[in-house]
């Protein structure tokens, strides 16, 4: 079970060695709500080709993920997919829909 830091720093990596222009036509504010002992709340912010990771909420996200943190953890390190965990209702969406897909296309 990883820590909350644990899960921000793996992400935290996949965003720094993500490809620029993967990014390029992306603006958006992806809000996780992590649940379980190792959750917690923290937003990505993709604008200008590069993604931004704070641990807080963001008072107007464009999408708020809802899952738990070991979930979460597992569709990073890809024993999880994210659309297999949607459909069992494990990750839940509030928001724009269209930017869950483009960041399956980032992360997956």
């Amino acid at each position: 079970m990883a820590s909350f830091q644990e899960i921000t720093g793996n992400l935290r990596s996949k965003l720094e060695s993500l490809d620029p222009n993967k990014l390029k036509n992306i603006n958006a504010v992806y809000q996780f709500d992590l649940s379980g002992d190792n959750g917690g709340i923290f937003h990505v912010s993709v604008a200008d080709g590069t993604a931004t990771l704070v641990e807080s909420a963001h008072d107007h996200p464009g999408i708020t993920i809802s899952m738990s943190a070991d979930d979460f953890n597992a569709v990073l390190d890809g024993r999880l997919n994210p659309t297999s965990a949607f459909m069992a209702g494990k990750l839940k969406v509030k928001g724009d829909m269209s930017l869950a897909l483009k960041l399956q296309g980032l992360l997956g």
